[in-house]
């Protein structure tokens, strides 16, 4: 009896400092990083929250515009064709007429023919890999009027970009970005 609830117990314990364990750290890391955001040099760094993405608009100063072309390699990859057989099965029919004692039983055999397809492997091929995407990129300076979040990048879509590009810079600009950092 006593080892049942000395293991209770234990197993009570050991759950409450794993929950209290995992609470903690949410709320300190959230503290720890709006602490860090004013000290030192923070070029190019990015600050904000990893999920401020599509559903949270920003707005700032207009500091920089940045497009990252394409990126391409050739890769090869096996070539696969369709290759076709054709079968031929016996097949067997019947049919029955009649009842009890008179019933008769006719059976007769047809040939069906198949055609059975499947893509086998014939070489190998070459073609252009995407390593990465076209990306147009703002950075922002005075993100959501705090002085000390500049140079934020955010991936945009291509026609923010065209509009950051015909704006002048430090102009406030309003946006919703695809992505965090470039």
């Amino acid at each position: 009896m006593f080892k049942r609830v000395a293991t209770t117990v234990l197993t009570a314990a050991v759950l409450i400092a794993g929950l209290g364990a995992c609470g903690g750290t949410d709320q300190g890391s959230d503290h720890s990083a709006r602490a860090g955001q004013g000290s030192g040099s923070t070029a190019g760094q990015h600050r904000p929250d990893a999920s401020a993405t599509a559903d949270a608009r920003v707005f700032g100063l207009l500091d920089e515009v940045r497009h990252r072309a394409v990126m391409t390699t050739r890769a090869t990859r096996p070539h696969m064709t369709r290759k076709c057989t054709t079968a031929t099965h016996r097949v067997r029919h019947s049919s029955s007429s009649g009842s009890g004692s008179k019933r008769r039983t006719r059976t007769w055999y047809s040939t069906e023919h198949v055609r059975t397809c499947k893509r086998v492997r014939s070489g190998t091929e070459t073609y252009t890999r995407v390593v990465r995407p076209e990306q147009w990129c703002v950075s922002l300076d005075d993100v959501g009027g705090h002085t000390k979040q500049d140079n934020v990048w955010y991936r945009v879509s291509r026609t923010t970009y065209n509009t950051a590009v015909g704006t002048d810079k430090h102009a406030r600009m309003d946006f919703t970005p695809t992505h965090s950092g470039c």
